[in-house]
Formats: C-alpha cells, structure tokens, sequence
C-alpha cells in the first residue's frame, strides 16, 4: 500500500494567498434557504475556502445523495460510511425549491460517492436535472458526478438528463491516484469523459485537478493533453488546501505566475476554456467559466 505523505504541522499560506472576504446578509439568506429545505452542499462537507464569497451571491454548489461518501480520498473533507444512508427521493424536489427562491438560473450539481448503490446513484443525478428543469425550464444545470464505477449504463442515464456542462474531475495526475485517490483510476476517468462527448457532443464537458499534491509541472501538462485527447472542453485548477492534519500534506504551494502558465498550456493544448488560479475550485464562478467558454467559441468560429 502506498504510503499518504502526512505532515505532523500545519503549513503557513504564503503571503500572497491570503485574502479577507468581508461577511453578507445575502450569505446569511443562503445558508437560510439551504437549513430550510434540509440540504447538504460541497462547500461545507468539503470546507471549501470560496463559501463566503459564493454564499454571498446566493450560489451554492448542491451535494446530492447525503453527507457521507463510501470512497477515501487524502485530500478530501466529506465524511466516510461503508454504507451510507438510504437515497431520500423527495431530494431532488428540494433542490429544485431551493434553486427557485434563491433566483438562480444556472445550477451545480454534485455528489458523493455512493459504490453502495446500483449504478451509483445516477438515475438520483437524472432526477434532480428533470426536477430543475420542470421548475424553470431555462436553467442550466452542471453536474460534477463521480465515476460510477465505470457503469457506462450509468453515465448515460445523467448523459440522458441533458445536463447543459458534465463535469468530471481527475483530482490530480495519473502517478498519484495509489496514494489521493485510492479507489478511482486515472484511465476509467478519462473513458468516462470520452463516452459523455461521443454520446452527446453538445454538452460540454469539464475536468479539473489540484496542484500541490506531489505532481511536477511536466505532469501536469502530460494531463492537459490526456484530457484534450478525450474532448474535454473545459479545465480547471487550484491549489490543493488541506482540510486537516489527517489529510495529505501540501507538498508545493503554487505561486499564481505559474497559474498563469498553466492557463496559456491548457489554452495551446486545445481546451475551449481554462479557469486557472490558486482559489479556483471546479464549481467556482462556473457559470461564468461557461460563458467565457462560450464566447471564445463564437469568437473562434469562422
């Protein structure tokens, strides 16, 4: 087995990582709404260090399927069970009235791993999509799924829902999945990607990785191109943060010139978009990530 590199202190963020973000009643309505119909969201279970910031917008990224996952990723903060608690059907209703009162017309959609169910719990990803759609039929919605096994049958029931981007993250570079992502596979991934664009080429399709972890910059190049062979449209990467010392450590922190170049690599690649940036998250600011990748197509296109 391999072993996690786990570091018995905390480290101290560079200077120029920190940043204060002023507090907002709009974030205090957010967090309002989402007690009210008894949701779960990434940006807590995860301890995401955008919440505020995203909160205060009335955005939250939605955690489908409950608050305990069945796989144990080192960087990871959600909870783990073997098995978790049973599916709660009225969910996807409730994301839906949630959505609605807080006015959002672009939604993200995530969830934790359940291995425990049949297919995953994908056709529970559907239904959320069918719901939002039967409340606001413009709204697009992103879905940020695990790998479902590689249960393609699976894939192709959210594929089915018509999800306006498909976001799958690989987390970070092939070479360290033994050690951060111990149950998922670099290559099953990838495949899971290449069968979203083939099977709907109008979706667009996302990916996104964590710097910091032990990767070099050379891998993390060799990835862009994994993913652009797979016809992935959209990257993203960030600095890995550790949620506590039980966690990986944080092997390198990133200076944000070098998130500079990662952005003009994954552009020169063939992404249709990169969102590159030490805070920069797979669901952060997404619907803006979409519109940039949608005007640079119209502005490519002859």
């Amino acid at each position: 087995m391999a072993v996690v590199p786990i570091s018995p202190t905390r480290q101290r963020l560079p200077e120029w990582f920190k940043r204060s973000l002023p507090a907002s009643s709009e974030s205090g309505f957010t967090k309002e709404v989402l007690r009210k119909h008894g949701l779960v969201t990434v940006c807590e279970e995860a301890t995401c260090p955008n919440r505020q910031e995203c909160w205060s917008k009335r955005v939250a990224t939605f955690m489908l399927m409950g608050h305990t996952c069945t796989r144990t990723c080192t960087f990871c903060d959600v909870a783990w069970a073997k098995t978790p608690a049973p599916l709660d059907a009225t969910e996807p209703a409730r994301v839906a009235a949630a959505v609605t009162e807080l006015g959002l017309s672009f939604v993200v959609l995530t969830s934790v791993n359940r291995d425990d169910l049949p297919g995953g719990g994908a056709s529970h990803f559907a239904a959320a999509i069918r719901a939002l759609r039967e409340a606001k039929a413009s709204i697009m919605v992103e879905v940020l799924t695990p790998d479902f096994c590689g249960d393609w049958a699976a894939v192709g029931q959210v594929v089915e829902a018509s999800p306006t981007v498909y976001n799958h993250n690989l987390e970070t570079i092939s070479r360290l999945y033994p050690t951060v992502r111990p149950q998922a596979r670099y290559k099953r991934s990838l495949e899971l990607l290449r069968r979203v664009k083939d099977q709907a080429p109008a979706i667009w399709t996302k990916s996104g990785i964590m710097v910091g972890l032990g990767e070099t910059d050379d891998e993390v190049r060799w990835l862009m191109d994994d993913l652009v062979a797979h016809g992935v449209d959209i990257f993203t990467i960030g600095q890995y943060l550790r949620p506590s010392l039980e966690h990986h450590d944080i092997i390198r922190f990133v200076p944000p010139e070098q998130f500079e170049t990662y952005k003009q690599w994954g552009l020169q690649a063939g992404f249709r978009y990169v969102a590159s940036g030490p805070y920069v998250r797979s669901s952060y600011f997404a619907e803006e990530v979409l519109s940039g990748a949608v005007t640079l197509e119209r502005l490519t296109q002859p």
